[in-house]
């Protein structure tokens, strides 16, 4: 019998092995901001994401894969399923709890290398420049490790926790939530929003 979250990994990396053909496969459902990818995830995994957001589940954290199951129901699908809206980020900061007991125990080395990298976004989403500096140092090594076909898929990744960590440098905070979180923004933040490619 399948564990109750493989439906969600096999949804979300689909079925190749290798990063780089996952990452091509994949890629407009991690990144598309689809309507109908949003309405999928709420109709075959809302249940579950409201029950990560109200703290159960725990027990999936004791096997690598059900973790990083857990991490996509708290920091990536809320993105999906709320999207433009506070609860959107309702699953932070427990995802942000889940991700750092799971790394001290080096759950992750049990992942595959495209699963370690949305383990690794979930400190990427962080407000915290800590948080930042660890998910650039976590994907720098996990660019370092790739194999010569990949390199381009996680120097991508790398770039993105770069610019990631930067706007945290220089805000403290992503300024691309503060509507959807109702936080007036700055000056500085409205020009920074008015630039081309602040909203990745």
């Amino acid at each position: 019998m399948a564990a109750a979250w493989q439906p969600l990994l096999d949804w979300w990396f689909g079925p190749s092995r290798q990063a780089a053909e996952v990452a091509a496969q994949q890629h407009g459902l991690w990144f598309g901001k689809q309507a109908g990818q949003d309405a999928e995830a709420r109709e075959r995994f809302g249940v579950f994401v409201e029950q990560a957001l109200n703290g159960d589940l725990e027990e999936w954290s004791d096997a690598a894969e059900g973790w990083l199951a857990l991490l996509l129901l708290l920091d990536q699908l809320p993105r999906m399923i709320h999207r433009d809206a506070a609860r959107a980020f309702a699953g932070d900061a427990r995802a942000q709890r889940v991700v750092q007991a799971g790394l001290a125990e080096g759950r992750e080395a049990a992942l595959p290398a495209i699963g370690r990298a949305f383990v690794y976004l979930v400190l990427e989403h962080a407000e915290d420049l800590a948080r930042q500096d660890e998910a650039v140092r976590r994907f720098r090594q996990l660019h370092g490790q790739a194999a010569p076909a990949e390199q381009a898929l996680f120097a991508g990744f790398l770039d993105y926790a770069e610019r990631h960590r930067a706007v945290i440098a220089r805000f403290g905070r992503f300024p691309q939530r503060n509507a959807a979180l109702g936080r007036r923004s700055s000056a500085a933040e409205r020009a920074f929003l008015g630039e081309p490619g602040s909203r990745f």
